[in-house]
């Protein structure tokens, strides 16, 4: 017999589709180029915001939202190879992957912060680098990206696997928040759930958040001006 419970919270389910709305606005907006190239700047520096917040979501939000709960141990990974993990949030595999594709997206925002395209767009932190570096960086950028594009069709063939060989839909839940579980299961994890979401800890990621993303589109640079940095670079050869 199966029950219904609520395991994904709000915050992490806006986390979820936003940054899934921006990946491929960015996507879109880079193969386009020309005038939307700015507009692909502003979605990256959106996306570095909700990769900061959900850092941070990761130690504050609810129970199967932290990182803790769901950090795919090697315990836990031989565990679930060998059949005898029980979970009702991300299984350690999935946890892997989780841990993997924000790696990728923090390592795709971050080189695009110091890219440029040798015609008229430069990431907002250009101006603290060397041009050969942003050359070096604007490389891996578009190097990441393929990496990047590899997780989400792994991400879309788990959703499929698990829709019609495992009869488990993780699309719903993702959307409701809500997921229906064996009884035995959910009673074992009822006295360990948080119920709710704390609003103090979700008020200070937003304003980190945003902060971080003000930080990097002029915060820095008012506080450092790249004028500088560069001449400090050049009295300074080993700089």
């Amino acid at each position: 017999m199966k029950v219904t419970i609520h395991i994904w919270d709000l915050p992490l389910r806006l986390f979820h589709w936003l940054l899934a709305i921006a990946v491929a606005a960015a996507y879109i907006t880079a193969k386009i180029g020309g005038a939307l190239i700015d507009w692909h700047g502003r979605i990256g520096l959106f996306i570095l915001g909700l990769l900061v917040f959900r850092i941070l979501w990761g130690f504050v939000g609810s129970t199967h939202a932290r990182f803790l709960t769901f950090f795919p141990t090697l315990p836990r990974l031989i565990a679930y190879l060998k059949g005898r993990w029980q979970g009702i949030g991300h299984n350690p595999l999935g946890a892997l992957s989780v841990f993997a594709l924000l790696a990728v997206l923090a390592a795709q925002v971050g080189t695009g912060l110091f890219a440029n395209d040798d015609i008229a767009f430069v990431g907002p932190l250009f101006n603290f680098v060397d041009k050969s570096v942003s050359d070096r960086l604007t490389g891996l950028h578009n190097t990441i990206f393929d990496l990047l594009l590899a997780f989400i069709v792994l991400h879309i063939v788990a959703i499929i696997f698990y829709r019609w060989v495992k009869k488990t839909n993780l699309v719903v839940p993702m959307l409701t928040g809500k997921k229906q579980v064996p009884k035995t299961l959910a009673a074992s994890v009822a006295g360990r759930t948080v119920s709710g979401v704390g609003a103090v800890g979700l008020i200070l990621s937003l304003i980190i958040s945003c902060t971080v993303v003000w930080g990097v589109t002029g915060g820095i640079a008012y506080l450092h001006p790249a004028e500088t940095y560069q001449q400090t670079a050049q009295a300074d050869p080993g700089f």
